[in-house]
């Protein structure tokens, strides 16, 4: 995660031209943007016709210099609509420093009529951004945009993909050096092949220099208006990537038609939507006689984060996550008030240390539209009543009713549930593919599998290594009184409570560490209510106070399924047994680089140990496992894609040398 206290653009609207006052240049030209950017970018990197002769299920992958207002990405999505075949997919990756708010979003798109039902979808998505990056799904998967928000020389270094064309759409090199430095340049040259295109606006000696010394043949072109000239390139000598432990490198599976999801839970119906984007057809098996039959069966669910004010790969992950989940609700669950509300997330500052931490997350200088602390006053009139304490707020977050999101996920064309099917063995098929058996014999074969089932997951003979741990957790059903009814918002603190849904709140929830058993205990509501009284006295006496009976309140237990390091598990499972003896020689020497294949489980795959965070974790990982199978663009920085891949764990456990986690 970048911090910064400039990360969101401050526009200043000039006889209706947008121009950055950070830079002092305009964005686009108001009469004749559009037609630069078909001129300089679409022609110049020959899109129409390389749309227009992509296989079926091909993907097609643009790289960019400089977001702006979006303008070349809606140009791009549009002349790809129009000559692009059906099933083939476009991923659009681009790098800005300052995105604009959404209001100007707004305001800038709204000015080309020719994309506006492109440039509404996008808008109807766009929101504050905190730095690190984003992933956006248009068009039921066929479009996606990777936006990567921070100083392009922070954020390239940690994107995965190949690109095919470049859009090099800084502000002027006079104006904007950094964004084409030499540094800058070469990030584009590795995320090149041999035979990708670029295409700029400028003939500057520095740009041109710059694409040549990044191995880019780079000739000029006529330019557009009164820009007599314009730089298109080759990609003749892509740079060579920095070392990888062969573990950290990406192992393409283009083939996959067929897919099998274990698990009904958010972790499996959000892969199984994303897979089905990418056109697999995708069957989603769970042993319950319904979807969300486990920890994802809770009635309401809060997108509640707690980020660490320092970078770590689990802040990037939640962050990233949490605005994920709120764009996804936007269009799974559009205006369905019994399903999800934005109602905001207020994260108490409930002690010392506490405040302490908000403090320094405010400092990182984020969009208040995303998070922004509030005084105690300011939280007692968000929240509908008195607080003890101020906190950190987060606006477009709220709760969720995690079935709903279950059901919509697997409602998605190419999604078919299979109930009543509890899997006992994952085994191989001669030839490739994989053969899924249940507990009554029955045998269902599949490309790939995707295992989601939670703690389920080590009942795998493949995954058996995996260090999961389940911890129990119970919520409490607080039926809503009178003054209970006002609350507005989620409070959080070292508990939570919601806002009502169908006339009952949901308190919770208890942390069992010594106990994985999902069974609701009467007595537990007693140390819910004790909780509730701690975060805010006020609502716990809207409730009754001392004269609630916890036996008398209903609710629901589930188990969490964690990891060691309070990371999910996301991606390709690795043979464990294999990859100890042909890495052997880490054990003794951490350091040593080791070449040698790495045992991957080819087709199988694994998203898992959510924890209490999966409405915000869940989805996007889904994002993760879809983007490894087909080859796509990562949705995040390497370090996180690392920081979650299930092989992490067999790395350790040899080069710290010592037994395995578990």
């Amino acid at each position: 995660m970048i911090a910064g206290n400039d990360s969101r653009a401050v526009v200043d609207w000039i006889d209706g031209e947008p121009r950055s006052r950070r830079f002092g240049d305009i964005y686009f030209s108001r009469a004749r943007g559009l037609d630069e950017t078909r001129h300089v970018f679409i022609e110049g990197n020959d899109l129409p016709r390389r749309f227009a002769t992509l296989g079926a299920r091909a993907a097609f992958t643009i790289g960019e210099t400089g977001f702006g207002t979006g303008l070349n990405f809606l140009a791009a999505w549009h002349v790809f609509l129009q000559t692009a075949p059906a099933m083939a997919r476009l991923h659009f990756v681009s790098a800005e420093l300052q995105p604009l708010s959404p209001a100007d979003m707004v305001r800038a798109t709204a000015l080309w009529p020719e994309l506006r039902t492109v440039a509404e979808g996008f808008t109807a998505q766009y929101q504050p951004l905190p730095p690190g990056f984003h992933r956006f799904v248009f068009e039921s998967g066929r479009v996606t945009l990777t936006l990567l928000v921070g100083d392009a020389a922070h954020t390239l270094p940690g994107l995965d993909a190949r690109v095919d064309a470049w859009f090099l759409d800084g502000f002027a090199p006079t104006k904007n050096p950094e964004l084409w430095t030499p540094e800058v340049l070469a990030q584009v040259s590795r995320l090149s092949h041999e035979g990708t295109t670029c295409a700029t606006y400028t003939v500057a000696g520095m740009v041109r220099r710059g694409l040549a010394a990044a191995g880019f043949a780079v000739a000029r072109a006529p330019g557009f208006g009164t820009k007599r000239e314009m730089l298109r390139g080759t990609c003749v000598s892509p740079a060579e990537p920095e070392y990888a432990a062969p573990w950290q490198r990406r192992t393409d599976r283009r083939d996959a038609r067929t897919a099998i999801v274990i698990g009904g839970g958010l972790a499996g119906t959000a892969s199984a939507a994303s897979l089905a984007a990418r056109g697999l057809e995708v069957t989603v098996l769970d042993r319950h006689p319904h979807l969300a039959g486990e920890a994802s069966g809770n009635a309401q669910g809060m997108l509640y984060i707690k980020p660490s004010p320092h970078a770590t790969p689990l802040t990037d992950l939640v962050v990233a996550g949490l605005a994920f989940t709120q764009r996804l609700l936007a269009v799974a669950l559009p205006d369905d008030a019994r399903a999800w509300s934005r109602c905001g997330v207020l994260s108490l500052a409930h002690d010392a240390a506490e405040a302490d931490r908000q403090a320094r997350l405010a400092a990182l200088g984020w969009s208040e539209e995303f998070a922004r602390p509030v005084t105690r006053d300011e939280a007692s009139a968000l929240a509908g009543i008195d607080l003890p304490a101020g906190g950190f707020l987060y606006p477009g977050a709220g709760w969720v009713h995690p079935p709903s999101l279950c059901e919509a996920l697997a409602s998605r064309p190419g999604v078919r549930t299979r109930f009543g099917f509890g899997v006992v063995s994952v085994e191989p098929r001669t030839g490739g593919g994989w053969r899924v058996r249940s507990a009554r014999g029955e045998g269902l074969d599949a490309d790939l599998v995707v295992m989601a089932g939670g703690l389920s997951t080590r009942e795998l003979r493949q995954l058996q290594a995996l260090p999961l741990r389940g911890i129990r957790g119970q919520i409490t059903a607080l039926p809503a009184t009178g003054a209970s009814a006002g609350l507005r918002v989620v409070l959080c603190g070292e508990s939570y409570v919601a806002p009502a849904r169908d006339g009952s709140h949901t308190a919770g929830a208890t942390f069992d560490v010594h106990d994985a058993l999902p069974v609701f205990r009467p007595g537990d509501n007693r140390v819910n209510l004790e909780a509730l009284a701690a975060l805010s006295p006020a609502l716990h006496e809207a409730f009754g106070g001392d004269h609630i009976d916890p036996e008398s309140l209903g609710g629901r237990a589930g188990v969490r399924c964690v990891t060691p390091d309070y990371l999910p598990i996301v991606g390709q499972a690795v043979d464990v047994p294999a990859f100890d003896a042909r890495f052997e020689p880490l054990r003794h020497d951490a350091k040593r680089r080791v070449e040698a294949e790495v045992p991957w489980h080819a087709g199988l795959y694994v998203t898992t140990g959510h924890g209490s965070r999966g409405l915000v974790t869940a989805p996007l990982a889904g994002e993760i496992v879809a983007s490894l199978v087909a080859g796509e663009p990562a949705p995040l920085p390497a370090t996180v894609m690392q920081a979650v891949a299930p092989v992490r764990f067999a790395v350790r456990a040899l080069t710290r040398g010592r037994a395995r986690e578990g």
